[in-house]
């Protein structure tokens, strides 16, 4: 059984809820991931993290395996050498991006992948809620651009490259297009959800408690509907399959992708949102500078208090 460390959106970091791999072998590094058999268990992870890693798994019975040292098989080296024709690999799909599940579909031939398992979230009792910090607008004072001036943007990407239908699942992303922030995950101010748009309508499946009317009624004004965080899988199925969808598979997970009709025709590309929003507009760049100033200030304000305590 593989557990990585990622949301359902490949983000980065994940919020309190995702941390499957945290809770079942109590390394609590950023980056790692675990595999489970019947006989052991191990945690892959950088360099960054082989001391703390030690010291976290002493006594567990799982394994550390130190990245990129000699002798150490990566992860698929070690499910290829330890899984024989006809075994099954499993692991939730929502937290495997399609193009690790292609490679070992590729590099574990004749071996079952279960891509429904949430082996974790059955034995995680007291397993936090997903996160539904509140969500708000950023002004256009900070963003130089409107929701539907980037809306407009992207759908003429769509039309570049033949697409009828954009599926985005990366947090950032969406938060960019549409002008959105929250807390969901610490020290990102992101709102969990997927965006699925075409020319007509952009469906935001995300939790609606946490949208207040005023942020609704604004998202509404530029065509957004909300629905359930959870039926985004559901909605792709009924996605016609003489359509075209634009997607990364390297952001959206194995369970989407797996979901949508096998008719349907997969454009697989960056996110259309990435060229745009890497471009800064005079107000955004403006207010980097602002933010640059203020934690120079900060860091200065900080040396200067430790070389006046150094020592007490």
């Amino acid at each position: 059984y593989l557990v990585p460390t990622a949301d359902y959106h490949e983000s980065e970091y994940v919020g309190t809820y995702f941390k499957a791999r945290t809770y079942i072998t109590g390394f609590t590094g950023s980056a790692g991931t675990a595999v489970i058999t019947q006989d052991e268990a191990c945690l892959w992870t950088d360099g960054r993290y082989f001391v703390q890693a030690a010291k976290e798994l002493a006594g567990t019975g799982v394994t550390l395996m130190k990245m990129g040292q000699e002798g150490v098989p990566t992860v698929e080296e070690y499910l290829q050498a330890n899984t024989k024709e006809g075994m099954t690999i499993g692991f939730d799909g929502r937290v495997v991006n399609e193009m690790l599940g292609e490679t070992l579909e590729k590099t574990l031939p004749e071996r079952f992948l279960s891509y429904r398992s949430d082996l974790i979230g059955e034995i995680w009792s007291d397993r936090p809620a997903l996160s539904a910090e509140p969500v708000w607008i950023l002004d256009s004072k900070y963003t130089g651009e409107s929701a539907a001036d980037r809306l407009a943007k992207v759908r003429e990407k769509m039309k570049e490259n033949g697409a009828e239908v954009h599926i985005l699942t990366a947090l950032d992303d969406i938060a960019w297009m549409l002008n959105i922030r929250g807390n969901d995950i610490h020290c990102c101010p992101v709102v969990l959800s997927y965006l699925v748009m075409d020319e007509k309508e952009i469906r935001l499946f995300a939790n609606e408690k946490a949208f207040p009317e005023s942020v609704k009624k604004a998202l509404s004004a530029d065509g957004v509907t909300i629905y359930p965080y959870n039926d985004i899988y559901d909605y792709v199925q009924t996605i016609s399959g003489e359509k075209k969808i634009y997607l990364s598979r390297s952001n959206v997970n194995s369970r989407l992708i797996s979901n949508i009709q096998e008719k349907v025709t997969i454009l697989d590309g960056e996110n259309l949102t990435l060229l745009p929003k890497a471009v800064k507009n005079e107000t955004e760049i403006q207010n980097e500078k602002i933010a640059h100033i203020k934690d120079g200030v900060a860091m200065v304000k900080f040396i200067h208090w430790l070389k006046k305590n150094i020592g007490k």
